[in-house]
């Protein structure tokens, strides 16, 4: 019986691990010992949009409309209809007319569009970033000297988000397709924005 105490207690004492290892050591944050700064800025850059969206599509009906009733009487059946829609995408907004009538010519009697949109943004978007940081440390450095101080050190940074400028709506009907080959799509410009939050310590 002694032997076999023994042998519970060794494995016992093998089982149970130091308490030190389970206690993980503490991180302590490095304490400001001047004036703190939260500063928001945002970067802008502009960008042609170089995509051009289209959305066509061919909508049949199996009757006409019908008056609405006058008596207030439940909506009656009268019809059905059917409608097939593709988007096509493409980078000669020059082309944006024939397109249009080549979408017409082919039977198309619902035409959404063009979208005009940036392709890829990241670039873009990155080069805002940077000008955001450089709009926050000037601004910075402004509050110091307004306030007799200088600028220590930065503290934080984080991107509250990024607009990499949306599609620009240009409406277009099929009826105005005959006609569309020899307007001019001019793209124009997108804005680019991204705002980031920055932290300074002031001393």
């Amino acid at each position: 019986m002694k032997k076999l105490l023994l042998a519970l207690a060794a494995t016992t004492a093998i089982a149970i691990p130091p308490a030190s290892a389970q206690v993980a050591a503490p991180v302590f944050a490095q304490p400001v010992s001047g004036t703190r700064l939260d500063i928001s800025a945002t970067g802008e850059v502009s960008r042609v949009p170089d995509i051009a969206v289209i959305s066509a599509g061919v909508v049949t009906r199996s009757a006409t409309a019908v008056a609405a009733l006058a008596d207030n009487q439940p909506p009656q059946l009268t019809g059905y209809s059917a409608s097939n829609t593709v988007n096509v995408r493409f980078r000669d907004i020059k082309a944006t007319g024939k397109i249009l009538d080549a979408l017409v010519a082919e039977g198309a009697n619902q035409i959404n569009g063009p979208s005009l949109t940036i392709d890829k943004p990241e670039a873009a978007l990155d080069e805002a970033r940077t000008k955001a940081i450089a709009n926050g440390r000037a601004r910075a450095e402004l509050y110091a000297r307004a306030l007799g101080m200088r600028v220590v050190r930065l503290l934080s940074v984080s991107e509250t988000g990024g607009y990499g400028g949306g599609p620009v709506q240009m409406m277009a009907r099929a009826d105005m397709a005959q006609a569309a080959s020899k307007t001019e799509i001019i793209p124009g410009e997108q804005q680019l924005q991204v705002t980031v939050n920055l932290s300074f310590e002031l001393q």
